[in-house]
């Protein structure tokens, strides 16, 4: 404890180290410099003397003695909290400088300990009781002892939802905040959301999970504060007779800076390999080519990442150009629905689908179909919402038979239900196993592509608990074990349409990471930013965002020409001349290939270097014949354990042990 003046300041250090005394630096949360000089009780009962002063270091080296004298230099990785109890003002700084991505949707029978030790959370663990946490809104709460030691937080006798307990922060304009909690209720099973409660009345979710009783689950979320602030920090249960119990508790904030540097680091590590060459001469029985000139270059990036395309495709050669010269992937926005193809009953129309595979076949273009079911009544073709159980049907079993076989080995993917989580048309006219029956259906048909479960809110919006990351999972999971359905190849799809305001980008990472606990390949389907003054930043850092996460592995826009009617964004206007948003699309795209790389092999023919994923074409030219040979290859993820031996005309790749 620190005492100066009439204030007196609990300092929390989180260390890993013996006791020592040290000159530190430290960011206060608030962005105000303060400085505290005191003594320090540490557990052991003795004192050490800590000056701490403002600065923008993150992680910090220091001198560090111990009360024998042993001198050390540490990297350390602390956290502080400084709550006045004078002024009820709550300083706080936080000094880890990474990101947590770790996850779990099993109900655990102890909570896991909490992320950067609590972040900017005062007493996450209620080691110190209630210290830092007050009731919010009317009910009581206490601290319980579990029979193995760990106490944790009770909110009980509630009335309203948000009655809960409270610790109240402060946010920083343009920061994001990572949370985590372990939450469980006392009966049954309850969704349990953690709040964010502005000084303005406004209440903001930052994710949810359903926890159960007599097991811990975890919560995961996160918010982008829009305004520097205070805000509580607070939990929310819509069954007001249940108890919400929490443990460990963290809110960790991220300056833009760092989670761009976090991105950059991964994007090194998950879409790059190292790729090991040998260039040997053909006829020499292995001999190295020394001091080979290599020039390798890309012919396709292995990321998918692509736009939608409309019926407008057919029309403009604008168009078609525009869209061949950046883009190898698509998905029809509408041109393969059950509305399009067969508007009236009976009279099946797929000229256009046809015309617009065609068109992308011909290009070299990958097509996701998109979709064989859309699970909202609102988009069945109006013959079909007046059908009986039993012609519905029949109808739709007539539908998925012509879909699926006409596309049959022409597609990498299906949506198969649309919408599944929010709508359920299907299964209320033809029971709760329907459209588990259709992804059995068109496994059947064509059991190449990758069935998609395809929902929106997923990752865009914190507040839709139906969509929700944990909510999901579970509809995957009943859909993939439906008998005959455990041999699908399974794809996560999460459409990503934003707002015109900031994404939530802590919220958007955090889902992610619960959904990549499936080990289902997850992709981006729909991405789109709603107009607004900044809506090309933010189309950048959703599709930043996604690239980075390991568990991504394609994007597509809902995206385009104003040719085209996109406005959400609108990549070219009229004229194809890029709009904002199209710079961006432009730059990423160039910035997620490889350039052109000339280099030259060591005296023993040995070349390495690190290549992002994709498809390459490698020339090799002899520096005394001055003669080339022309091979590709391929790189992976699992490229760096394979050493490729290029040989005149001929190319061979070995594992490596």
């Amino acid at each position: 404890m620190v005492s100066r003046g009439p204030d007196i300041y609990t300092v929390y250090f989180h260390l890993i180290s013996m006791p020592f005394w040290a000159t530190v630096q430290f960011v206060c949360v608030y962005g105000v410099e303060k400085r505290v000089t005191g003594q320090v009780k540490t557990e052991d009962d003795q004192r050490h003397e800590v000056t701490i002063s403002g600065n923008e270091n993150i992680l910090f080296l220091g001198e560090m003695k111990s009360s024998s004298g042993f001198n050390m230099f540490l990297f350390l990785s602390l956290t502080f909290a400084l709550f006045s109890l004078g002024s009820g003002q709550i300083m706080q700084a936080v000094f880890n400088d990474y990101y947590d991505s770790s996850a779990t949707t099993q109900c655990l029978a102890e909570p896991g300990s909490p992320m950067y030790g609590g972040g900017v959370i005062l007493n996450p663990e209620f080691i110190h009781g209630s210290s830092g946490w007050t009731v919010f809104g009317h009910g009581a709460i206490e601290v319980r002892t579990s029979y193995t030691n760990n106490r944790f937080m009770v909110a009980h006798n509630r009335k309203r939802p948000s009655d809960s307990f409270s610790q109240k922060v402060q946010l920083e304009k343009g920061m994001f905040y990572a949370f985590s909690a372990w939450v469980q209720v006392s009966q049954g099973s309850e969704a349990v959301a953690v709040v964010f409660g502005t000084r303005d009345g406004e209440f903001v979710r930052g994710g949810s999970v359903v926890a159960e009783q007599g097991c811990w689950s975890l919560l995961k979320g996160g918010i982008a504060a829009n305004s520097s602030s205070p805000v509580d920090v607070l939990f929310e249960s819509k069954n007001t007779s249940t108890e919400i119990w929490v443990d460990n508790i963290a809110l960790q904030p991220f300056s833009k800076k760092q989670w761009r540097n976090y991105q950059d680091e991964s994007i090194e590590k998950v879409r790059k390999s190292m790729v090991r060459f040998q260039i040997t001469y053909a006829n020499k029985r292995g001999l190295g080519v020394g001091g080979a000139n290599v020039l390798i270059k890309q012919i396709k990036p292995g990321f998918p990442f692509g736009c939608g395309m409309n019926f407008h495709i057919l029309e403009s050669a604008d168009y078609q150009n525009w869209f061949a010269s950046r883009f190898r992937y698509t998905t029809f926005t509408n041109a393969m629905k059950w509305y399009s193809t067969e508007e009236k009953q009976g009279q099946e129309n797929y000229t256009i689908a046809d015309s617009m595979v065609r068109f992308a076949q011909g290009n070299d273009i990958s097509i996701r179909g998109h979709n064989v079911f859309w699970d909202n009544q609102k988009y069945q073709p109006d013959w079909v919402k007046t059908l009986s159980p039993d012609d519905l049907r029949k109808a739709a079993e007539k539908r998925i038979n012509s879909v699926v076989s006409r596309y049959a080995g022409e597609l990498i993917a299906w949506d198969v239900v649309n919408e599944n989580l929010h709508f359920s048309f299907f299964e209320d006219n033809l029971g709760e196993n329907a459209s588990s029956m259709y992804y059995s259906m068109a496994y059947e048909l064509d059991p190449t592509p990758r069935m998609f479960l395809n929902e929106y809110n997923t990752i865009e919006y914190s507040g839709d608990e139906k969509a929700s990351p944990g909510n999901y999972k579970k509809r995957l999971e009943e859909i993939f074990s439906y008998p005959g359905n455990e041999d699908i190849l399974a794809g996560i799809g999460v459409q990503g349409h934003f707002g015109s305001g900031q994404p939530n980008l802590a919220y958007m990472r955090s889902s992610l990471d619960i959904l990549a606990t499936t080990g289902v390949p997850i992709w981006l389907t729909e991405v789109s930013v709603e107009p607004g003054a900044n809506q090309a930043q933010y189309l950048e850092e959703v599709l930043r965002e996604a690239y980075s996460h390991p568990a991504v592995e394609g994007i597509i826009m809902f995206a385009g020409p104003a040719y085209a009617g996109f406005n959400t964004p609108a990549l070219t206007d009229m004229n194809f001349d890029n709009t904002p948003a199209g710079d961006v699309v432009d730059e990423l795209i160039e910035e997620w290939k490889s350039e052109d790389l000339r280099d030259r092999a060591d005296d023993g023919g040995f070349f390495s270097t690190s290549l992002l994923h994709g498809e390459y074409e490698i020339t090799i030219t002899d520096p005394i014949t001055n003669c080339s040979s022309t091979s590709r290859f391929e790189v992976t993820k699992d490229s760096f354990k394979i050493i490729t031996i290029f040989t005149y005309n001929k190319i061979v790749s070995y594992k490596l042990p």
